[in-house]
């Protein structure tokens, strides 16, 4: 297409467009629209109907709807707020529009007797059905106004760029496409390994921007039309691609080589009081396996609450000590760091291995001794939390980065870790590890820049949870039950939880409860724990709970993570069903760590909603936190779980990992198909899709 003598085609920049100047270019690179074809790929987040008008007397709340009708009465209402109230008929039914915010103009505009063009969703009002605020055209009597031939469009926008200018833009992008026919076709034959595969790229996009009106519009809505799954196909495989190259390009470094079974590994493995389960062992052999290679391992490290990732790990520390390296170990919270130091302390003290922990709290004479302790080498293992990504910390030698639980990290944020210890062209190994099991699906998916290990097993002696599920009806029930365990020398957990987001609703919740249960029961040593506290004061509240000075402990979700108390045998969560099912299991886990019989009571508040009833019977049936996490991924979707807005990980625009299982399972054979007939195409997969979103080199 040639525009004053300039030929513009689909790779042209957006300001070649007709009303695209420098601030809407502005806007749209805010979205990753740089180029032409960047519009085409700019997804429908979903459509509305305007291609048929809908009689009143069919109407049924909630539905979007184009009607038509003429205002038979109009008024000013005064009530709590003003409105605009018009009642419309077209012979067929009637209907209420309202509107709150309105001029003289629109008042004289609706007068008695205007016809009238609508559209919007249908509500029940307090008389009868009702629009709020439609878009609306004022029609004259006499005139036969068209509807639309297609099916509209909503795009995901961003402020100052309405529907209409997008749509605007995308046609021009759709006519230039029709004008040229050059979108290249970037899936080689042997990649197209499922049915979706097979449509044309350009037909997909025509289809997915102008809907014909005859299309099944339930199917264009959940996303499973053959033109979206088409999209879709080639969206997860671009994400697939550009994971794939991110192992790619971290195996082009080198990495220390550490030999298996030092003096230091050896002896700790002789001195632990407990065997290792098989599900462990093999675990450690793949670790080991990989540190013996001169490129950087890059595994995670999945298994369940209690199922000893923290002995696995310390194993693979003190590889790295063995082969004369430092290794780090980073967690999310000072409690959970804390928690591992004084664990990897207690193990390898004997041994002589100097452990140092750096954490934000720290005063500057103490954070200076870890910091000339790392960068001399005579700190040898350093636990710590985001503290270890400042400036001033430098090591000496730093062969190993252990991140544990890894989702509450950014991609980026153990990278930056790993930077550290970049040598010329050497990077350390990488384990990460995660107490939140992920299904298989979203795995090979999110993950596919690292190995992944599995955990599957419990230590034996480990005593499952009896979990129940009861209406905080019975409050008293509970209290009586939490009295006995007490009396019988066990410990109880108490967990809060408010459905407000307000830390400080949550902690003053916790504040009267800890006050009531202690007026209850006078005999007990009850305690409060929450995310208000200062870090110093919460972890002495853990101490002396794990050192059996406090018999019950009432918290927030503040100990969701990592503490270890054998003595308690009960929880009792409150409000369950404000939870989600992950953080549940997680905070299930914190009983049940030692000999003794444990239980958790799950009291909710009636009525129960059908999720809420779903995910309270799915943890009184289940303790496999791998089937756990399978109906949390159908409840709540990926997006949630993953938490991909902090990980890094690029935004899907038309693949859903839950409803697209079938084309996630043949991803990885279509990305080998991809690498080994027709490695030229992947940059320009990666940058069709993903734009500049993620950087390769550096994720």
């Amino acid at each position: 297409m040639a525009v004053n003598d300039r030929q513009v085609t689909l790779a042209s920049p957006v300001t070649e467009l007709k009303g695209v100047g420098s601030k809407v270019a502005e806007r749209l690179a805010k979205l990753g629209i740089e180029q032409i074809q960047d519009l085409l790929f700019h997804l429908p987040l979903r459509y509305q109907d305007r291609t048929r008008l809908v009689p009143l007397g069919s109407l049924k709340a909630p539905q979007e709807a184009l009607i038509e009708g003429t205002v038979r009465l109009s008024q000013v209402k005064f009530g709590r707020r003003r409105s605009l109230v018009c009642y419309i008929d077209d012979g067929t039914g009637s209907l209420i529009l309202r509107f709150f915010h309105f001029s003289k103009t629109q008042q004289q505009q609706l007068s008695q007797g205007t016809r009238v063009r609508c559209f919007g969703e249908i509500r029940h009002g307090s008389q009868a059905v009702e629009m709020v605020h439609p878009e609306y055209q004022i029609i004259a009597a006499d005139k036969i106004v068209p509807v639309d031939a297609d099916l509209t469009p909503i795009y995901p926008t961003t402020e100052g760029l309405h529907q209409l200018s997008f749509r605007k833009l995308i046609q021009q992008a759709l006519t230039l496409l029709n004008t040229e026919h050059v979108l290249p076709e970037l899936l080689p034959d042997e990649a197209r390994l499922h049915d979706a595969a097979h449509y044309q790229l350009d037909d997909a996009l025509r289809f997915v921007h102008q809907p014909p009106p005859d299309v099944d519009i339930a199917l264009l809505l959940d996303k499973k039309h053959p033109t979206q799954r088409r999209l879709a196909y080639e969206e997860l495989l671009a994400q697939q691609l550009s994971l794939r190259l991110v192992k790619q390009q971290a195996q082009d470094y080198a990495a220390p080589v550490f030999l298996p079974n030092g003096h230091l590994y050896r002896a700790m493995m002789a001195s632990l009081p407990f065997s290792l389960t098989s599900a462990q062992d093999k675990v450690l052999t793949e670790i080991t396996n990989d540190m013996q290679q001169a490129i950087p391992m890059q595994r995670l490290v999945q298994g369940d609450v209690g199922s000893g990732k923290t002995v696995v790990a310390a194993l693979a520390l003190l590889a790295a000590v063995d082969a004369g390296y430092q290794a780090a170990m980073m967690a999310p919270t000072e409690l959970l760091a804390e928690q591992h130091f004084q664990t990897l302390t207690r193990w390898f003290a004997p041994l002589g291995v100097n452990v140092g922990w750096c954490v934000g709290k720290q005063t500057a004479a103490q954070r200076q001794l870890v910091i000339s302790g790392l960068s001399d080498g005579s700190i040898q293992v350093v636990v710590g939390t985001h503290a270890l990504f400042q400036e001033a910390v430098h090591f000496s030698t730093l062969g190993l980065v252990v991140i544990d639980e890894q989702h509450r990290f950014g991609v980026h944020q153990r990278l930056a870790l790993r930077d550290k210890g970049k040598q010329a062209e050497a990077y350390p190994h990488q384990l990460v590890m995660t107490a939140t099991p992920i299904p298989r699906t979203l795995a090979m998916t999110a993950y596919a820049d690292l190995n992944v290990s599995v955990i599957d097993e419990l230590p034996p002696g480990r005593t499952p949870v009896t979990t129940v599920v009861i209406p905080d009806s019975r409050r008293e029930e509970v209290i009586q039950r939490v009295y006995s365990a007490c009396q019988d020398r066990r410990q109880v957990y108490w967990v809060c939880t408010l459905i407000e987001e307000s830390e400080h609703l949550q902690c003053q919740a916790a504040e009267d409860t800890a006050q009531d249960l202690q007026n209850v029961l006078p005999d007990l040593r009850v305690t409060l724990v929450h995310g208000r506290m200062k870090a110093a004061e919460k972890e002495a509240v853990m101490a002396h709970f794990k050192a059996g000075e406090i018999d019950l402990l009432v918290a927030t979700t503040v100990i969701e993570v990592g503490v270890d108390v054998p003595n308690a045998s009960l929880m009792v969560i409150e409000n369950a069903e404000r939870l989600g099912l992950a953080q549940l299991h997680q905070l299930r886990g914190r009983v049940g760590r030692g000999q003794i019989e444990s239980h958790c009571v799950l009291m909710y508040h009636p009525p129960l909603s059908e999720q809420g009833e779903f995910r309270l019977r799915c943890l009184r049936e289940s303790h496999d936190g791998f089937v756990i996490a399978q109906r949390d991924l159908e409840l709540r979707g990926p997006g949630e779980i993953l938490g991909t807005r902090q990980t890094g990980l690029p935004q899907f625009r038309v693949a859903d990992l839950l409803s697209d299982q079938d084309l996630v399972d043949v991803m990885p054979a279509a990305a080998d198909a991809v690498l080994a007939v027709a490695p030229q195409q992947v940059s320009a997969l990666i940058t069709r899709w993903f734009g500049h979103t993620l950087d390769c080199g550096h994720v």
